[in-house]
């Protein structure tokens, strides 16, 4: 009949949205334990085999740095200094951004800074503003996010000085200024907000990091294994993931990102119609729930869902199937 054909295209259609032919489970079972060898014994080239091949995968490069930094990896900002246009394993447990990260930057661009220094290390931001002759936007982009520190005192620093016309028919273009810097160095909130904006990512401390002491009534993610089925938890942070797949009868699957990892929230269809567009637009949120745990899973089922305030970072995209 009509309704059973309905009833089965449906079936099918919302299983075509993570599902897999049975043929390819062995393809997909080898990718897999390869990924985790690599992530548990070579953590700077898996890490730097994803940043180099975006966009890609599940999560956004801001997470998998934070994952990677979890794990004991080290990993240095982009320099105009050090970095190459790709990012590069610099040792077993370093990894150095590359140029590719920063946002308005050409690869032409790019690799014309890589050139020149090969051929003589940048003396100073003068000398690198003539030798690259970079467009002013591009520049900005740098200086915002640290990447010409080294040839400054820091980002401000940087921003300002990159302003100087450097016009190559002035005898004196390639003087070093002298005058006291008007601007004070970026804080952490500031340094964050630039590098969100400017990358994408950021190596400093996650945003939750800058906020915790305001939340003494929330639980960190790596804490959650801790407490008891059934106790009441408040989790949050960042929101990396939202799932509302076609068989789960309107649950949605909520994963937040603290400084610490990612707690899983479980919403029901009519708490998330209540607040669906809070669920839905806001990038940070506070979930008070159940908490749920059975063979080391564990997630939180919501009862309240609140924003929590931190408009002020541009962050990632979150990765979401709705």
């Amino acid at each position: 009949s009509a309704r059973v054909m309905d009833a089965v295209t449906k079936a099918v259609q919302s299983f075509a949205v993570y599902g897999f032919p049975e043929s390819h489970a062995i393809s997909f079972a080898i990718l897999a334990y390869a990924s985790c060898w690599l992530k548990v014994h070579r953590p700077a080239e898996f890490t730097a085999g994803l940043l180099n091949n975006q966009p890609m995968g599940f999560y956004s490069p801001a997470t998998l740095v934070a994952d990677a930094k979890r794990h004991g990896l080290r990993i240095k900002p982009v320099s105009v200094l050090e970095s190459n246009w790709f990012c590069e394993v610099e040792s077993d447990e370093v990894l150095r951004l590359g140029l590719c990260y920063v946002r308005g930057m050409g690869r032409e661009d790019g690799e014309r800074i890589v050139a020149e220094r090969l051929k003589t290390p940048f003396s100073s931001l003068v000398d690198f503003q003539f030798r690259t002759a970079l467009p002013q936007t591009t520049a900005r982009a740098l200086a915002k996010i640290g990447a010409l520190n080294g040839l400054a005192e820091h980002r401000r620093d940087a921003q300002w000085k990159i302003e100087v016309s450097r016009d190559a028919d002035d005898l004196f273009a390639r003087v070093e200024g002298e005058a006291a810097l008007p601007l004070a160095a970026m804080n952490p909130v500031d340094r964050l907000r630039a590098d969100y904006s400017g990358t994408g990512l950021s190596i400093g401390p996650h945003p939750m990091r800058l906020i915790r002491a305001q939340l003494p009534d929330v639980w960190r993610a790596s804490d959650l294994a801790g407490a008891r089925s059934g106790t009441l938890v408040k989790i949050a942070g960042q929101v990396i993931c939202r799932q509302r797949p076609g068989t789960a009868k309107g649950f949605v699957f909520v994963s937040l990102e603290d400084e610490t990892g990612v707690a899983n929230a479980i919403i029901t269809p009519q708490l998330f119609e209540r607040y669906r567009l809070r669920v839905e637009e806001e990038a940070f949120l506070v979930i008070g729930g159940v908490m749920q745990s059975a063979e080391n899973v564990v997630h939180v089922k919501a009862r309240s869902i609140e924003a929590l305030q931190f408009r002020e970072l541009a962050v990632p995209a979150s990765h979401d199937f709705r």
